[in-house]
């Protein structure tokens, strides 16, 4: 894993930074081994640093040369007067990001790391995501990019793109997932005390500085509803569980998580059936009963529509060791 970041410009984004340094820089050998191999590269000064945001320096031994032979390129921003001001990237890098890509490097941006994938062409035609903020500019910039500003990240097989801040962290998770399994990164981020697995469509704007009303009752029955997925679940029962009516917990839901309750359900399920499908040898209509799909039809159908593969293909593609 290679995290490549434009430290020859000021103003670069600690944050962003951080988040592939934390999930996949530090080893984690109880839960996979080996784990990711992490080098931080950049076009800084000869010897390697650079000034960054909050007046750090940065440094770093590695420079792009470096990302020759990567299996994924992470770029976690580029500096803000790239952006606004539409000042050039470094042409080095993005020569260096598209021999990566021709190599067969998996190419992955976070926020407004999607400007150096564009710039390179390697969004050309394909889905893609920024911050919200940034996204009206990478359309504007780059009109063969089909941006999408509604969603946390994309997935777009080889390529794949995220909004700004915590969305960064949801792909990053979603790169665990793919690559060693649901249950890596449901116990990951357990460690790091965020959710294990928020959908990439989910939506990526949900205005909650100021909540209007004390929502704290939605917690514990949405962790209720994923222990019990099982059931034949219902707004109306929900609703009750939480005290609220079917309207009220409805308009909650929403607000709280940019989608349905029923929407949120099938999501749930179909998280469950992944992750059974990953880590047990269960038959598959014991997967659709336990996750709350339904008979191994119903499974087929609704992993068909919403994933791309049956069940079938999706366990192939997570072979137990």
């Amino acid at each position: 894993m290679v995290v490549t970041e434009d430290i020859g410009l000021p103003s670069w984004d600690l944050y962003e930074l951080s988040i592939p340094c934390t999930v996949f820089g530090k080893p984690q050998p109880d839960l996979a081994d080996p784990w990711y191999d992490l080098r931080l590269c950049g076009t800084g000064a000869a010897d390697g640093s650079a000034a960054g945001g909050a007046g750090l320096t940065l440094r770093t031994r590695y420079g792009l040369d470096d990302l020759a032979g990567a299996d994924t390129v992470v770029v976690p921003s580029v500096p803000d007067a790239c952006v606004e001001e539409g000042r050039p990237l470094p042409e080095e890098l993005i020569k260096a990001l598209r021999r990566a890509h021709d190599a067969g490097a998996r190419m992955v941006s976070l926020c407004t790391g999607a400007f150096a994938l564009a710039e390179a062409g390697l969004l050309d035609g394909r889905r893609a995501t920024a911050h919200w903020l940034h996204t009206a500019q990478l359309a504007e910039r780059y009109p063969k990019v089909r941006v999408d500003d509604s969603v946390l990240y994309v997935d777009d097989g080889d390529v794949l793109t995220s909004a700004g801040l915590t969305a960064g962290l949801d792909l990053c998770l979603h790169l665990v997932r793919r690559d060693l399994g649901a249950h890596v990164a449901n116990q990951l981020a357990r460690r790091m005390v965020v959710p294990a697995h928020r959908p990439g469509g989910q939506a990526q704007f949900i205005d909650l500085s100021v909540p209007a009303t004390d929502d704290d009752a939605l917690a514990p029955v949405l962790d209720w509803a994923r222990s019990h997925l099982d059931r034949p679940l219902t707004v109306r029962d929900l609703a009750h569980r939480a005290a609220m009516s079917p309207r009220t917990f409805y308009r909650r839901l929403q607000e709280a998580t940019g989608t349905t309750p029923l929407r949120w359900l099938l999501t749930q399920r179909l998280g469950r059936a992944q992750a059974l499908l990953e880590s047990t040898d269960l038959p598959i209509e014991k997967v659709g009963e336990l996750s709350g799909l339904g008979t191994a039809n119903n499974l087929r159908h609704h992993f068909l529509k919403h994933l791309g593969v049956s069940p079938g293909e999706y366990r192939r593609a997570f072979p137990r060791t």
